[in-house]
């Protein structure tokens, strides 16, 4: 029997009155299906399959003791009899699968978005538009006594323990800190008081729930705000966390409000395990680690070098849920990598949609998105190894049908191919690597270095061809476009043109600011290794101040090219961008100099630069290069000549963005 790859990751942990089958656990995430009319059913389907692909520990995503602490107004909470048999059907789905789940138990506190939010002081988040209510001390001993209950309730409901949320800014953190509590009786007023409102929820919580009930505390760490927890508050808390009756300490980094970014793709993987691991010596109970751990190789050099005793994963188990089982196979060239883009998972949360993930979209659908045996096998065609293409073929061909990729290209990926170069986004790559695997495992015939035209793929004889020749950049009706400092977003990206030290950059899209970053960053086409990241973000790994901020604050190097980002609109520059991450393209150009310019009208390009009117006034850039990224239009080459033919012909153009290609393919495979 070969020795598995990953020793320490898939080793049990021994709780005492209970063991772990390994050392993952999936972390907390709010899918949206908690609210959804038939959530309890859907939640159980995407839990069973990670329950069935191993995972050591599942962790729910958050449910509200009472009323005050919902996310949303009628959010998730578990507050009666009435509502422990909806929860059953989660826990006995995981349970029949083989796995174990924990409920989350989390008040929201100044961050629920809702009229009747609560705190320990009546002071506004910054990322909130409601004011909570200081409560008053009766309600604060209702409030522990809820968490009681809940915690008793999810043990009626089946559930294997119960993690209370003490981090990222929610309410039992707001009690903790200077920042958010201002109270001057026994709740607050010195950190001993500060610190009664969670260790009496986790004293009340432990005598509900018995002994042998897993409880996971959520410790803030590393808050990254200004007035946050010292390290010695840190050390201190953790202690008193496990007197008080912890089974695990669970770490969270940074609050929601933090102007730092902690889960992004420019974070550095396993940046913050070094707080973890800083902590083992001063407690004896497990300690879990988290953020941008996202493949079982990352997980057990963790784990290996001693920085803590669990791996908490969400993300990836979103992009794979297999993911366990296939490092145990030693096939963790298999996986379906986490690329931390937040498209799909995070901005789908704050547009109050159903979370997924770009690189599987049957995340939180595998109720409707079944991808069953097909009752005829097909021969089919799809033209173009884009994402869209990708995603259909290997899905199609996973379902049994015959299906032949032609790609006119020398390697598969289409944009996935420029998206690379752009920092932060290297983990495309994984998702390259994981469809060229899926290609030679599904039986995809593959043709690179093939553009079949219309009598070709007709003389073949397909029962269907799909068409997914991705897009084109969009041409724009500016006097002089034709001019050679002009160039393309693909000249830049793919083309790797030289650009000159000032640019000006037309559209301030997804691409736009892309391209901004691609040319302003100091090392293109990579993440900034943990030392340069935590100096340029103002992240203090010595921990002399409140919440772990630098006194020097953010420490980004201007740009050594003049850049120009422009938009037509006079809205919001990069309005669009994901709520999760569009501010830190923001802050990081404007940290570069960047100059954003909205409103712009263009009027011609010549030797002198770019002409331009901004508020009426007449401008001219002096630039070297105009560099278009305007947009994209579908390429529907062969689509129109093959239409009018008899046999089924589908246009997979639509998706201007990975995430939709890849949603779009899998959909169409998953009808054909």
């Amino acid at each position: 029997m070969t020795d598995p790859l990953f020793p320490n990751l898939l080793s049990p942990l021994d709780l005492g009155f209970t063991t772990l089958r390994n050392r993952v656990l999936m972390g907390s995430m709010h899918t949206g299906l908690e609210e959804a009319p038939d959530g309890f059913e859907r939640l159980a389907a995407f839990y069973r399959e990670r329950a069935a692909g191993g995972v050591g520990l599942i962790v729910t995503g958050g449910v509200a003791p009472n009323k005050t602490g919902a996310i949303i107004e009628g959010g998730a909470k578990l507050t009666s009899d009435r509502e422990v048999s909806q929860h059953r059907i989660v826990t006995e789905a995981v349970h029949t699968a083989g796995g174990r789940i924990a409920m989350q138990i989390l008040h929201t506190g100044r961050y629920g978005y809702h009229e009747n939010i609560v705190a320990p002081s009546a002071i506004k988040a910054p990322i909130n538009t409601f004011k909570p209510h200081a409560l008053t001390d009766a309600e604060i001993d209702a409030l522990i006594g809820d968490f009681a209950r809940c915690a008793a309730l999810a043990r009626c409901a089946g559930y294997d323990g119960v993690e209370i949320m003490g981090s990222e800014g929610y309410l039992i953190n707001e009690f903790i800190v200077p920042k958010t509590n201002r109270r001057t009786d026994k709740w607050g007023d010195g950190y001993d008081n500060r610190i009664r409102f969670p260790l009496e929820i986790i004293r009340r919580v432990r005598e509900a729930v018995g002994a042998d009930f897993i409880l996971i505390y959520r410790l803030s760490m590393l808050d990254l705000v200004k007035n946050g927890s010292t390290w010695e508050e840190v050390v201190s808390l953790a202690r008193s966390v496990e007197t008080a009756g912890a089974t695990l300490i669970n770490t969270g980094i940074g609050w929601h409000e933090a102007r730092i970014p902690t889960i992004a793709g420019v974070v550095p993987h396993a940046a913050f395990t070094w707080i973890t691991a800083r902590l083992r010596s001063a407690v004896s109970i497990p300690l879990v680690t988290s953020n941008r751990i996202n493949t079982p190789e990352t997980a057990e050099a963790v784990l290996s070098r001693g920085d803590a005793d669990m791996v908490s994963m969400a993300r990836p188990l979103l992009a794979d849920p297999l993911f366990v089982k296939k490092a145990a196979d030693n096939r963790s060239d298999e996986i379906n990598t986490c690329i931390a883009c937040n498209q799909a998972c995070l901005d789908h949360i704050f547009q109050m949609k159903i979370a997924s993930c770009l690189v599987n979209p049957r995340a939180c659908h595998e109720t409707e998105l079944k991808m069953e045996p097909a009752a005829r096998k097909k021969k089919i065609a799809v033209v173009g190894a884009g994402p869209a293409g990708l995603s259909f073929a290997t899905a199609a061909a996973e379902r049994g049908h015959e299906v032949t990729l032609l790609e006119r290209s020398n390697r598969i990926g289409g944009q996935l191919n420029m998206a690379v170069q752009v920092p932060g986004k290297a983990d495309f790559n994984e998702t390259l690597r994981y469809f060229g695997q899926k290609i030679e495992l599904s039986g995809v015939a593959l043709q690179l270095g093939c553009q079949p035209d219309a009598d070709l793929l007709l003389s073949e004889h397909y029962d269907e061809i799909v068409v997914s020749t991705g897009v084109v950049p969009r041409a724009v009706d500016i006097p002089g476009s034709d001019h050679p400092m002009v160039l393309t977003y693909v000249d830049v990206l793919a083309g790797k043109k030289k650009v000159g030290r000032r640019v000006a950059i037309i559209g301030a899209g997804g691409i736009g600011f892309d391209v901004a970053e691609y040319l302003t960053h100091p090392e293109p086409g990579d993440n900034a290794d943990s030392r340069t990241f935590f100096k340029q973000w103002g992240i203090d790994r010595t921990y002399q101040l409140r919440g772990g901020v630098s006194a020097d604050g953010i420490q980004m190097p201007a740009s050594s090219r003049q850049v120009y980002l422009l938009q037509r609109s006079p809205d919001k520059m990069g309005a669009r961008l994901g709520k999760t991450t569009g501010w830190i393209l923001r802050m990081t150009l404007k940290y570069r100099g960047v100059h954003m310019i909205n409103g712009v009208t263009y009027r011609r390009i010549d030797d002198q630069g770019l002409h331009i009117i901004v508020k009426g006034e007449n401008r001219v850039l002096d630039v070297e290069n105009v560099i278009v990224c305007a947009g994209q239009d579908a390429s529907r080459y062969l689509y129109d000549e093959l239409a009018g033919c008899q046999i089924p012909v589908h246009l997979e153009a639509g998706g201007l963005d990975a995430q939709r290609a890849i949603e779009q393919g899998v959909r169409l495979a998953a009808g054909i």
